[in-house]
Order: C-alpha cells, then sequence, then structure tokens
C-alpha cells in the first residue's frame, strides 16, 4: 500500500512486479548461460556486474540529475517552485523531495530517486517559463505520483538490467573469447551477441510497456489529488505543442530521458512505433483526464 493520499494503484503495482520478475528471471537465465560459456571470466563478470548495479542502484538520483542538467536550488532562488512542491507534498502528506532546475528551453519535468528519502524533482526552465501555477501543479503531482508508487526506482532497475546484459557480453568478447583456443569458440562468438541482443530486445519491450502505464496511473494520481483533471491536460497540451517548436537537435539530446520525462521529448507517433514509446499518446492520455473530470463532477 502506498503511504501517502496518492490513490493506489494495484494495476501498475502487478505490472511492475511482474515486469521485474520476468526481466530478474531473463537476467538470470543470461548471466547464467554466460558463465557456463565463458568459465574463465567468470569472476571478472560477476564482480562487475555486482558493482555497476548497486552503483546504479544506489547513485541512479544523482547520475539521473547530473545527465539532465538538474541544479539543486533553495527556496529563495525558486520561490514559486518550491511553493507548488511544498503544497503538493502537503495534500499528499509526504516528505517534501530536493528541488531541482535544469537549464533548458525543453518544456518537461522528471523526478528520480530510489525511495521517499533520496528524491529529487525537477523542472527545466522551458516548463516554468510556459506554464500557469494550476498547470505546473498538475505536472508536479503527476512526477511526485511516480515517487510515491515507486515505480521510479522500478524503471531505473528494469531499464539497468537490459543495458548490463550489453555490458557483460561485451566484457565476454573482449575479455574471454579472444584468449580462448577452444573449437567451439566460433560458435559461442555467433551466439552470446544473439542471446545478448534477444535479452536486451524483451528487456526494452516490457519496460516500454511498464512506462506508458505509469504516465496513465501518474496522470490518474495527480488529477484525483489536486482535483483539477483540467490543469493537467492544460499542461500537457501545451507541452506537446511549444515541443514542436524547439530544435529537433535540442530534442534528440533529451530523448534518452523520455523515460523519466513528464512528456517525450520525440512523439513515437501512432502504428508499430506506439510500442517503442515511453509514453501514452497525447489523445489517451486527455481521454483519460477528461473521464476522470466527468467522475469528479458527479461526486
Amino acid at each position: 500500500m502506498v503511504r501517502n493520499r496518492f490513490a493506489a494503484d494495484r494495476g501498475l503495482t502487478t505490472r511492475m512486479v511482474v515486469t521485474m520478475f520476468l526481466i530478474g528471471l531473463l537476467y538470470v537465465v543470461f548471466v547464467g548461460a554466460l558463465l557456463a560459456l565463458l568459465r574463465g571470466a567468470w569472476p571478472m563478470i560477476l564482480v562487475i556486474a555486482g558493482l555497476l548495479f548497486v552503483a546504479q542502484f544506489w547513485f541512479s538520483d544523482r547520475i539521473a540529475a547530473f545527465s539532465m542538467g538538474a541544479r539543486e536550488v533553495t527556496a529563495e532562488e525558486a520561490p514559486e517552485l518550491h511553493g507548488v512542491v511544498d503544497r503538493i507534498c502537503a495534500l499528499a502528506d509526504m516528505p517534501k523531495p530536493k528541488v531541482a532546475i535544469a537549464d533548458s528551453d525543453v518544456p518537461n519535468a522528471f523526478a528520480t530517486g530510489r525511495n521517499q528519502k533520496n528524491t529529487v524533482v525537477c523542472a527545466t526552465t522551458g516548463l516554468l517559463r510556459r506554464l500557469e501555477p494550476d498547470e505546473l501543479e498538475g505536472v508536479i503531482a503527476h512526477e511526485l505520483s511516480h515517487v510515491a508508487h515507486k515505480d521510479v526506482a522500478v524503471m531505473t532497475i528494469a531499464s539497468f538490467l537490459g543495458i548490463l546484459a550489453g555490458v557483460i557480453t561485451r566484457i565476454g568478447l573482449y575479455g574471454g573469447f579472444r584468449r580462448n583456443r577452444d573449437p567451439n569458440t566460433a560458435l559461442i562468438v555467433i551466439l552470446i551477441p544473439l542471446v545478448s541482443a534477444v535479452v536486451y530486445a524483451i528487456s526494452f519491450l516490457l519496460t516500454r510497456m511498464l512506462s506508458r502505464y505509469r504516465e496513465l496511473s501518474a496522470d490518474r494520481s495527480a488529477a484525483l489529488l489536486t482535483g483539477r483533471p483540467s490543469s493537467l491536460a492544460s499542461a500537457l497540451t501545451k507541452v506537446s505543442g511549444h515541443m514542436a517548436a524547439i530544435p529537433t537537435e535540442d530534442l534528440r539530446k533529451a530523448q534518452p530521458f523520455n523515460a523519466f520525462y513528464f512528456a517525450p521529448a520525440l512523439s513515437a507517433g501512432v502504428g508499430f512505433s506506439q510500442l517503442l514509446s515511453t509514453h501514452p499518446t497525447l489523445d489517451e492520455r486527455l481521454e483519460q483526464l477528461g473521464r476522470i473530470t466527468l467522475e469528479l463532477g458527479r461526486h
């Protein structure tokens, strides 16, 4: 159960558990096969894999904040943003996170951290410049919902396992295969990259499916908490519209962090490409917010 006033989402919890189980199982099978094939390199594989995983989990908030150019700000430096965060935290009955600003014209926001005590919520200067206070509240509520539901930590770990499969494979290719004179080496050199590609592809699709659902869940929780679905809908529409005016080069720089952003820097569109998207379509999000508006109107 979520120990705050954000609406709990059993569907999200179930999807997080299933995704982590499947990716974890996939990863264990992959590492086991790799260790069986690369007997001589197994100590190096285990040590590096373990260190990378621990580093990613414990320092994910700092890594993400640094990568996106976030700078922690005081209440004196950013009184409006701190005021919004204070109000949402009071509404949600949750600890106040660190507050940061990223100097970017791309209108977006993100939250990161492995738990509520190590959370950073960040808005870009482009977002702060374009949104009205009630719209900003909706976006911040959306981001803090991710923290409350713990899906930020799950996404960090889930995404990392797929990347780690590729790292381990490179270790094997350059550290184990080339020194191995076993007649089966040629077959191994072919099989390991193929297995790694399958592991990465499955991990990629699973995390994308989870990412799209968690965005809808965060929209719903934020709308119910603030009681103003229309403000969040307005923020989504405004951000998506302004994103089209941002230079493509800037959007491509932001795209690797789409899974953590409030709105994707580059939209995947519809059809098969939507399967690869980190976010549901704008129409899906607006439709859900419209239904919540009707629900709230009936009470």
